[in-house]
């Protein structure tokens, strides 16, 4: 008690030493009080201190990463997405070969709706590698695919399914991607009208047991979507692509119903052709294909599909055209480059065929072994 009353009477300034103005000036944080400061509320939950803990320190270092870092984290868990998108351009900009940083970038991104820009940087993500952030993953591949579907990169976006759900993933909302994708409607998941979610729901079913090799499961979802919808655009072609791999002749008359449904449907064709291409008709495939190659001028698909059918014809000089054409829009997909070597291979051009060889060993190794 004494010592607590000889304090307080030490505290308190007498008339015989008037105090100093100066004294009373509180002196700022340090950048370490602040940043310590903010870690401990980061690590005790506690959100909102811990965001102006860390803007305040960030005030005086502008470059610590670290803290843009936990700053862009802890504003995106509180959906302020927005303000996540600023603070992650920065974090970027002093780490351009962080790949999780452009990741939550491009997720900050697409819930603003700045599509372009959250692709090209989920992309970057993915080229980067996010390390070991499996949930961070899972996130940025099904917006990933969503996105393509939206910008109509459909076999992109199947491509990316068909990743997730050979990894175990077949619910609600990769169900509802599949079917777009499937179906080739470029809306996200969150735009589907209430009228055709039963049939998003019935294709996204149809294509993921397919993938997971449930073939009869697969085809009676695709039936039932066939029978439920007959004349909607897209199920015909959806419903004949996997019969082209079971009853061939029930695939190719679901593709011409698709044609007469849809008379502008490219992929339609192509399919079509690439069947006729099988057989050795040779004729009716390229008739297919030119027909495709006026709707779409500059497309991978049909260009390699033309090329295997002059191929077939013998035109070896026109065929390899064609898959020059196809190369030139694709560079990583190892068939047109497989076709290109046999092609070389009948002209004579054995170091054209070595080159390619290559490239395919090239892009294996890539693919064997992803960015970490």
């Amino acid at each position: 008690m004494l010592g607590t009353l000889l304090l307080a009477f030490l505290l308190v300034p007498t008339r015989q030493q008037p105090t100093n103005p100066r004294s009373h000036i509180s002196v700022p944080p340090s950048f370490q009080s602040l940043s310590n400061a903010a870690q401990h509320a980061r690590e005790s939950n506690q959100n909102d201190e811990a965001i102006e803990l860390y803007r305040r320190a960030l005030s005086l270092r502008p470059e610590w990463d670290e803290g843009l870092w936990y700053l862009g984290n802890l504003l995106y868990g509180e959906s302020r997405f927005a303000s996540t998108r600023d603070v992650l351009r920065q974090f970027v900009a002093l780490r351009p070969d962080a790949g999780a940083g452009w990741a939550l970038l491009g997720m900050s991104e697409f819930q603003v709706r700045e599509y372009p820009r959250a692709l090209d940087h989920l992309r970057r993500s993915m080229a980067l590698g996010m390390g070991d952030r499996a949930e961070l993953k899972q996130s940025v591949f099904y917006t990933t695919t969503v996105l393509l579907t939206r910008f109509e990169q459909y076999d992109d976006s199947i491509g990316f399914l068909f990743g997730m759900v050979y990894s175990g993933q077949c619910d609600g909302p990769v169900l509802d991607a599949a079917g777009l994708a499937g179906l080739r409607i470029p809306l996200l998941p969150s735009e589907i009208p209430v009228d055709r979610r039963e049939l998003i729901e019935l294709a996204g079913k149809g294509l993921c047991a397919a993938q997971q090799g449930q073939n009869d499961q697969a085809l009676m979802s695709l039936r039932a979507m066939a029978e439920a919808y007959p004349g909607e655009p897209g199920v015909h072609f959806l419903l004949g692509s996997f019969l082209m791999n079971v009853s061939s002749e029930e695939g190719i008359a679901e593709m011409k119903r698709e044609i007469e449904i849809s008379p502008s449907h490219v992929p339609a064709r192509n399919r079509l052709a690439e069947q006729y291409v099988k057989t050795g008709e040779f004729d009716r495939a390229l008739d297919l294909a030119r027909q495709a190659r006026k709707l779409a001028p500059k497309n991978f698909s049909v260009d390699l599909t033309m090329g295997e059918a002059l191929l077939g014809k013998g035109d070896i000089a026109e065929g390899i055209q064609e898959l020059e054409d196809a190369r030139t829009l694709a560079p990583d997909n190892t068939r047109v480059r497989w076709d290109l070597v046999r092609a070389y291979g009948q002209a004579g051009r054995a170091e054209d065929a070595r080159k390619e060889k290559q490239e395919i060993e090239r892009l294996s190794h890539q693919d064997a072994n992803p960015a970490p």
